[in-house]
This record gives C-alpha cells, structure tokens and sequence, in this order.
C-alpha cells in the first residue's frame, strides 16, 4: 500500500510539474529513433548500484514494472534480454521499438527506505513506416506511396494531448530537400532543438525527366494526423502523414510496484 500511495504522489508531483513549470523533481526527456540503442540516466545515483531501482509506467495508470532492483536486472520481464545497467547505474537499451516509450523512474532505496526523490526519463520513441514494407522502395509512376511518421509519448490521465505537446514545446515535421520526392526526413523538435530524425528514400522505376517542373513542399508541424500530398511530372505522388500519439489505456487500474 505505501509504494502505491508513493506511485500515485509522484504522479501527482510530475503533473504539477508539468502544469506550473516548477522543477521539483528531475526530469528528463529522451528522444530516440526505433531500431536504435538508448541510454537513460540516472541523476540520483549514489556511490554504487547497489540500492538502484529502475521502475517502468508505459500509461498514466498502468501497473508499475520493477526492470531493475538492488542492482539486478529483473530477467522475468518481457524485454529483459534488451535491457543492462550501466557501471553509472543508467539503464540500456537495446534496438528500441515504438513499444518502449514512457516513463522510466530511477530510485534510490536503502535500508528499506527511499534516499531522495525519483529521478524521472520520458522516453519519446520516433517511428517511420510506410505501405511499403521495405525501407529503400522503388514505385512505378503514378503509384503512390504512403509515409507515417509517428512519435509516441507517455501522457497523463486528466492532461490532453494536445496540452502536454503544447506546454513541452515538441513538434514533428516532414522534410523534403526538392530531391523529386525521393528522399524525406521526419524530425521531432523539442523546445525548438532537432532531437531526432528517420530519412526514408523513394526509388522510382522510372526515368527522371530533368526539365520536369518540380513543385515545392510545404512544411507542416502538426499533433494530429495531417495528410499532404506532392504531385510532380513523371514522378509518383507521395502522401505523408505525422501523428504524435499520447497513449493511455482506457478504464483506470491503480499502480503498484512491490519491491522484492
């Protein structure tokens, strides 16, 4: 009962965090790409790893998984073979999949009892596909491809999405260098500073035509989905979608973490 009244407060403390702009609990942001590896900081550490517990909240109200406890990579969880601590008690992880975004806690416990406050990671996981299954595609002209850009974020119950992209300064965006459509760029920007990107390159079957007129691509920053369509001579129409995605899950479970 008293890690769950301890769960629910630090829900509340990063909440106010997050809505008066105080600081009272360190807070991090981690964007990462999938398919890459990642490492997550520990600011509480103390002289060894010993009394470091690393808990995992993939929703605002989702059942807390202990990853890591006094130290000791927990080996019954469904990722562990991509998890490990490092030497500075940070957690690692491996080939990072649009399934491990949200909140990753680190804390400090000692004889039983907490030294300090949490120190709290969001991990924001940037993931391209498109209706090809294969990276590099290669279209004939005048088919079509379809490219999703998708950002997954940790949000609180209580807190719209729309509020926390807002109040954390984050955008995501296209980016075409006027290649003929071949080759476009997601990033996602935090508080105006590029933190992540995925380039995808379109391959056409058919022979460029080098006086074909190319026709500009306009920008768009956007937390809802939001098609845009680019048409050229000769080239094959591409339709890009961006969506940044607060997951929770519907009905509310409480919190628990039992340390062992």
């Amino acid at each position: 009962m008293a890690d769950e009244c301890d769960l629910c407060l630090l829900g509340l403390i990063f909440l106010s965090s997050l809505l008066s702009g105080s600081s009272e609990v360190d807070v991090t942001h981690v964007f990462i790409s999938s398919g890459q590896n990642v490492r997550l900081s520990c600011n509480n550490a103390l002289h060894d790893c010993k009394s470091t517990y690393w808990i995992y909240n993939r929703f605002s109200h989702s059942a807390a998984v202990e990853l890591i406890g006094s130290g000791i990579k927990k080996k019954d969880t469904e990722r562990h073979e991509r998890l490990s601590l490092g030497s500075d008690c940070s957690l690692n992880i491996n080939n990072i999949t649009e399934e491990d975004y949200g909140l990753y806690s680190c804390r400090q416990y000692v004889n039983n009892q907490q030294q300090g406050t949490d120190a709290g990671v969001f991990l924001h996981v940037l993931h391209v596909s498109s209706s090809s299954s294969s990276s590099q595609t290669e279209i004939s002209a005048g088919r079509s491809v379809t490219l999703f850009c998708q950002l997954y974020s940790y949000s609180y119950a209580g807190v719209s999405c729309d509020d926390w992209i807002r109040s954390e300064g984050i955008e995501l965006f296209w980016v075409n260098q006027a290649d003929h459509n071949r080759e476009w760029r997601c990033s996602v920007t935090h508080r105006d500073r590029v933190q992540s990107s995925v380039t995808y390159t379109v391959k056409s079957s058919a022979r460029d035509d080098p006086a074909s007129p190319v026709i500009p691509v306009h920008n768009t920053k956007s937390t809802t989905t939001t098609p845009i369509t680019s048409t050229q001579a000769f080239a094959a129409p591409t339709v890009i979608l961006l969506q940044i995605i607060c997951a929770r899950r519907a009905g509310r479970k409480n919190s628990q973490h039992q340390r062992k």
